[in-house]
């Protein structure tokens, strides 16, 4: 039995052929291609193309040449059956069960889809062609949308008293035609009606760009209207997994690392028009986790613009806390606030590209520092209050499924935290003063830490820890033995601990002899202490802080070596070059 057209090409959609092969090749980018050395013919200068925008890739070697499929065959000499498996999983699809019932189904979409291209090829041509229509065509007008517009998104539109129904049920079985969600039966009347009459109607296309589903917008006032409807959900629609523009927009993904998330249709198209094109919308339900999966197959920083009112605010409220459990280290969610009253289409209207995308540079933030400030705005000076606020931003930050990210959002959140001192007491009914630092000892401080690297502020944990803890690390010496530190001083440090550790004898900070300065540096600049002060000093913890570190040091490490050999490489582009590269990801990866 063959899979259907459908799912293949769901699969090669939702996997950039750069995606596949560079699982194994180590790819680089030259122009709109990538090169690199073939898997199919041991060679030293790259002779391996690859094309997304083409969706193949091409062997000058060995004369290859082929798509996804075709790669995971030949490379890991797999059946074609497998093949499909093996990516369907990579693309986090759900593998396709031969069986009567899909059978059925398969039927059911092929008709479906048709009545669907039918359906929206009809009602756009009659926003261009049919005089009648004049009113829509003046409102789009209004809106600053012309035919290049329509033509683009197939936008078309339904008139007062439409007769499609009678039509369509020439060629397609009435349950099909209810079923679609387009119709709907009128007890009163006992007819059916276009459920999209008196509306501008935009396709809403599955991610190969056929139609699967309408969106509606009134263009006359009618208090008893919604001024916005979409179709009802149905087998092959699913509101919570689809996007609007996103069969267009994931296009552009090898242009654009970012794709902006918007609230409507027409903020799509409006900004489509003023030459922003990477922007699909939600479908008029809460942000969910499979569309910020979805995206994040394509780009790495999604930036989520909604209207610039308080039911937008709410949105994105809800959209960062549902959204923020899928943060991974290489990708991004941030969140752009348009003034008050403005969308993304207007705004782009009144103001234009250029002063969009530089609003957009000035203005975004990152999603968990939107989520601290709006619970801090929520949170009054007293303990109570703080104790809810601190609770409220741990289980957000415990939702994060990628534990190194969960990881550092709770110690922003906790370092954030501790910088807030309560100043009333209710209970004793007195005001306890916060000993402030003086603005140029906040100065100084702040320009002391913006001096230090993420790898030096790493090593004062380490550091941190084992000072604070000398007698469990002496007793656990081989946790630490052969941990690598990059900076000089610290590097000095850490070996003169290692050496009067192993001495055997019994040892205290003060027989150290470290420089006192030194050891006031390291106790004021490690993160590693805010996240202490809310851990009981149980021993167990403090290793497994300890063993989280000493992991993240491992990795910077192999950060270091993987850049100096992608260097090396980009110049000599050796086989062994290759060959060490590719081991230090496996270990990466591992790690």
């Amino acid at each position: 039995m063959k899979y259907p057209k459908e799912y293949l090409d769901e699969i090669k959609v939702r996997l950039k052929v750069s995606t596949v092969v560079s699982k194994s090749v180590a790819l680089k980018k030259r122009g709109k291609e990538y090169v690199g050395l073939s898997p199919f013919k041991n060679e030293k200068t790259p002779s391996f193309t690859v094309n997304d925008d083409k969706e193949f890739y091409h062997c000058f070697a060995s004369s290859e040449h082929g798509n996804i499929f075709d790669f995971i065959m030949k490379t890991q000499n797999l059946k074609f059956g497998e093949a499909v498996k093996h990516l369907a999983q990579l693309a986090g699809m759900q593998p396709y069960m031969f069986s009567k019932q899909d059978e059925v189904r398969e039927k059911k979409l092929q008709e479906y889809l048709s009545l669907y291209s039918q359906y929206v090829d009809f009602y756009h041509n009659e926003l261009l062609k049919n005089d009648n229509n004049s009113n829509a065509r003046d409102y789009l007008k209004k809106r600053f949308l012309g035919k290049a517009e329509v033509k683009k998104f197939r936008i078309g539109y339904i008139n007062k008293n439409p007769n499609l129904f009678e039509k369509l049920k020439k060629e397609f079985r009435e349950k099909t035609l209810i079923e679609s969600g387009l119709f709907y039966f009128d007890d009163k009347k006992k007819i059916y009606v276009e459920r999209f009459r008196s509306r501008i109607i935009f396709p809403i296309n599955n991610i190969s760009g056929q139609p699967i589903a309408l969106g509606g917008r009134i263009i006359e006032k009618f208090d008893y209207l919604a001024k916005y409807i979409n179709s009802p959900e149905t087998d092959f629609f699913k509101k919570g997994s689809n996007l609007y523009n996103l069969d267009q927009a994931r296009k552009l993904s090898n242009k654009f690392d970012n794709v902006y998330l918007v609230e409507g249709y027409m903020d799509v198209v409006g900004l489509s028009k003023n030459g922003i094109e990477n922007a699909v919308a939600n479908l008029g339900t809460s942000l969910t986790d499979k569309q910020i999966l979805t995206l994040n197959q394509f780009f790495d920083d999604i930036i989520i613009c909604f209207d610039g009112d308080e039911s937008g605010y709410k949105a994105a409220v809800r959209a960062a806390e549902n959204s923020i459990k899928e943060l991974k280290p290489e990708k991004q969610i941030s969140f752009l606030f348009l003034p008050d009253k403005e969308d993304p289409d207007s705004y782009v209207n009144r103001h234009g590209k250029g002063n969009f995308l530089n609003f957009t540079k000035e203005n975004k933030i990152s999603i968990h520092k939107f989520i601290f400030s709006h619970y801090k705005k929520q949170t009054k000076n007293n303990p109570s209050s703080m104790a809810i606020f601190e609770k409220k931003l741990r289980e957000i930050a415990n939702t994060i499924k990628d534990n190194f990210i969960r990881k550092y959002v709770l110690e922003y959140y906790l370092e954030k935290i501790s910088e807030l001192t309560p100043h009333l007491n209710q209970n004793n009914k007195k005001f306890y003063i916060k000993k402030i630092k003086s603005l140029d000892s906040t100065k100084k401080h702040y320009e002391e830490s913006k001096s230090l690297t993420s790898v030096e502020l790493k090593e004062f944990s380490l550091l941190y820890l084992v000072i604070n803890n000398l007698d469990l690390i002496q007793s656990n010496i081989n946790l630490i033995e052969n941990t690598k530190l990059f900076t000089k001083v610290n590097k000095q440090i850490f070996e003169l601990i290692i050496q009067k550790i192993k001495s055997s004898e019994k040892i205290d900070i003060e027989n150290l002899n470290l420089d006192k300065q030194l050891v006031d540096k390291i106790s004021k600049f490690a993160p590693i202490k805010n996240i202490l002060r809310n851990k009981s000093k149980d021993k167990y913890e403090i290793i497994e802080l300890l063993e989280d570190i000493i992991r993240d040091l491992m990795n910077y490490d192999l950060e270091f070596r993987i850049q100096e050999l992608e260097s090396k490489f980009s110049k000599d582009l050796s086989e062994t070059t290759f060959n060490e590269l590719k081991e230090l990801k496996k270990k990466q990866n591992i790690n």
